[in-house]
């Protein structure tokens, strides 16, 4: 049998909402005359929604066409933000993870633009410890189809899927695995099958799971 373990990014793996407020904010303020901006509780509330979603929240007065063209704008501006900025990764998680991947095959699954997952691997310096990951950027799909994607392609008969939202809850229920609530991060969901308040507790949450 092989396990897994996949992973939400935002939120789960690290928190770049600081870096990402600056650049939106810089964004908005450069690229248009809206009077809106962004704050670091804000940004959390929207991490794991896709960009329609966070679009429809930061500008609800613009017109649809609108909403996007900025908030894609925005990705842009995070994106090169990111790219010289290192946000925060969690207590032990290289050592961590490495440990976990003896064991499971290890994947990011995430409903950011793109581009996004691939500057966490670049910025984390252990991207061999993961064997995928899947973008709602990159296949168009939702995050539950997402993760049922990349656990056919390795090969994965079970796993459990870890984040932090009621979003990332409902994607593991579509995609019919357990979900781990990373309580250290933003969210609340309503009824995660275990709950770690730091990656260290994965291990064990994940062994009564799998």
């Amino acid at each position: 049998m092989t396990k897994g373990i996949l992973f939400d990014l935002d939120g789960t793996l690290w928190d770049s909402s600081k870096i990402v407020v600056d650049a939106w904010n810089k964004c908005i303020e450069e690229k248009t005359d809206r009077p809106e901006r962004v704050t670091v509780e804000k940004m959390r509330s929207y991490m794991g929604k896709t960009l329609d979603v966070i679009a429809s929240l930061l500008f609800p007065t613009a017109g649809r066409e609108e909403q996007l063209r900025i908030i894609r704008m925005c990705f842009v501006y995070e994106d090169e933000f990111i790219k010289n900025h290192r946000p925060y990764f969690y207590e032990n998680e290289q050592e961590i993870l490495a440990a976990l991947s003896k064991e499971y095959k290890l994947a990011v699954v995430s409903n950011c633009q793109k581009g996004y997952i691939e500057l966490y691997l670049d910025h984390s310096g252990f991207p061999e410890l993961f064997c995928d990951f899947e973008s709602a950027g990159r296949t168009g799909l939702s995050k539950g189809e997402n993760i049922k994607l990349v656990m056919e392609r390795q090969g994965i008969d079970k796993c459990v899927y870890v984040g932090d939202t009621a979003g990332d809850e409902q994607a593991a229920r579509e995609a019919g695995v357990p979900f781990i609530h990373a309580a250290y991060g933003f969210g609340t969901p309503e009824a995660p099958d275990a709950s770690i308040s730091s990656l260290s507790e994965l291990a064990a949450a994940a062994e009564k799971l799998i």
